[in-house]
């Protein structure tokens, strides 16, 4: 199988992005993940979706994470070396809470 450069690109990104925030953010009893990558065509920007568990520290992780985006985008740049190297930024996913709450309304709990 195939993959296009953007699409290699937003692969790329999400795995550095899941390993840096594992090991260098201290995101204390709260789950983070990367839900989504995605970067436009000209590949010079990507927006990053994120969910935590619990929700409500979602705003805090949030708020972290634009304070280090230009630290990040550094660090993205010279581990994944291309050029151009898509600028980073981050939004609050709500997919998984949406969908977790249909689910519990089509069970009926």
């Amino acid at each position: 199988m195939q993959f296009f450069r953007k699409e290699r690109v937003e692969s790329l990104i999400q795995k550095e992005l899941g390993e840096m925030l594992r090991r260098d953010f201290n995101f204390e009893s709260v789950l983070v993940t990367i839900t989504s990558t995605e970067v436009n065509k000209k590949l010079d920007n990507a927006k990053v979706g994120i969910s935590t568990i619990p929700s409500e520290k979602g705003a805090a992780v949030l708020k972290k994470l634009k304070s280090a985006e230009k630290n990040i985008n550094w660090h993205l740049l010279r581990k994944i070396n291309i050029k151009p190297m898509p600028h980073v930024s981050f939004f609050y996913d709500f997919g998984p809470e949406n969908s977790s709450a249909v689910e519990k309304a089509l069970i009926g709990k």
